[in-house]
């Protein structure tokens, strides 16, 4: 016996469904629900098997899907009169719902419903198809991280972007979930935040089609998706969203992502359902194919970075992880080997690096609201952030696929009406 809800937000195509299901014997429609609110809370009771849902229902998303599956009710997304079927199953696979049905496929639907669940978009892939290769198509995904006590996170993953952009398409992405500060070092007046933008289109499985929009250009390959307007907004972005904009994204070029500082389990985890504050952090340092972890050139910030680097490890594993010591001065009485000499002490990185202490073309950049490549060109501090570039992505430009890839993105995008 399976025991069906239905929701069709007023659809012609209700009526025939409810027949066509009310004259099998092994199917009792349990309710005609009003609206998607109203399903999830009758799923919530676990008595019924399976939803029928109008694919253009409102509030049918990712998190309503999710709230089905945790109740043991399987979607069944019935796509809209008229609409294109396949573009309808992509829809559906995005939001979390495996099958689809056309709305005039009556003896679809009924099999559809008594079928046995089909895997989850939760379920391992089989093993004939293997996830791809980090980096392998499109640019890459760089996370910078740093310990407590602002070593300059933001303004290396500023000063990277800026500098793989002028070789490559590159997105620069906020995901500090203690407040981003992106936006407003580089003078992007933005009322709306790209991050959480992502999320509300994330949930409706639209970021692909949606992200070009919630990205802000700064010039014609360097991009940015702002981050939270406020610290405390960070609960409104849904797990999963970081990880999903970062592979968007990584199809538009390379991508450099900031993100906070701590990598601590929020305890108040183990009593709610609701993900830590740092999983964005968690979340970004995953999805990345490699992580530069910045420190001060100083005996505090060193000694914090050496603390860092050990939880670091715990949260990555085996990824690649590059340190870049910042704020490198004479005044400190050491040299470069002498830094290196130490650090060696604590970290086996697959590269370090030394940024120098720079405060004017800093000063400068922040308060004209430019990238330092803009403000300071020449300057001592972006010769070694390009070595760093030069070390996170090798290649001069993009490869003739990608380029291809992006220019047809390109045509599409102009050809679309407006």
């Amino acid at each position: 016996m399976v025991v069906v809800l239905i929701v069709a937000a007023g659809a012609a195509w209700e009526s025939a469904a409810l027949a066509a299901l009310g004259d099998r014997s092994d199917v009792v429609v349990l309710k005609r629900c009003v609206d998607v609110d109203d399903l999830l809370a009758t799923a919530a009771a676990g008595q019924a098997d399976v939803a029928v849902v109008g694919l253009d229902a409102p509030g049918f998303d990712v998190p309503a899907t999710d709230h089905l599956r945790r109740h043991g009710v399987r979607p069944v997304a019935v796509s809209p009169a008229g609409a294109d079927l396949e573009a309808a199953r992509v829809h559906a696979s995005r939001i979390g719902a495996a099958t689809v049905v056309a709305s005039d496929d009556l003896d679809g639907l009924v099999d559809a419903v008594r079928r046995p669940p089909e895997p989850s978009r939760s379920d391992p892939p089989p093993a004939q198809e293997q996830p791809p290769v980090p980096g392998a198509a499109g640019g890459r995904v760089i996370a910078v991280w740093g310990p407590a006590g602002a070593p300059g996170r933001t303004t290396v993953a500023t000063g990277l972007a800026a500098v793989l952009a002028t070789r490559a398409p590159t997105v620069l992405v906020d995901a500090d979930p203690y407040g981003g500060s992106v936006a407003q070092v580089l003078g992007v007046l933005d009322e709306v935040s790209g991050l959480l933008a992502a999320t509300r289109l994330a949930g409706a499985g639209t970021l692909e089609q949606g992200f070009d929009s919630l990205r802000r250009g700064l010039d014609h390959r360097l991009s940015v998706v702002t981050g939270l307007p406020r610290p405390d907004r960070w609960t409104e972005v849904r797990p999963g969203t970081v990880e999903a904009v970062l592979e968007v994204a990584r199809d538009r070029g390379h991508v450099v992502v900031d993100t906070g500082f701590s990598l601590e389990e929020d305890p108040a985890t183990d009593y709610g359902s609701r993900p830590g504050r740092n999983q964005l952090t968690v979340e970004a340092l995953t999805a990345a194919d490699e992580v530069v972890a910045v420190g001060t050139a100083d005996p505090v910030g060193l000694s914090r970075l050496a603390r860092g680097l050990v939880e670091l490890r715990e949260a990555v594993g085996s990824l690649p992880v590059r340190l870049v010591v910042n704020r490198m001065r004479p005044t400190l009485g050491w040299a470069e080997r002498d830094v290196a000499s130490m650090v060696s002490g604590f970290a086996r990185p697959v590269g370090l690096h030394f940024l120098p202490e720079d405060r004017e073309s800093v000063d400068r950049a922040l308060v004209t609201g430019r990238t330092l490549v803009e403000s300071a060109p020449d300057s001592a501090l972006v010769g070694a952030l390009r070595r760093v570039g030069e070390a996170l992505a090798p290649q001069v430009g993009p490869t003739a696929a990608g380029r291809r890839a992006w220019l047809r993105r390109r045509r599409a995008a102009a050809a679309r009406p407006r």
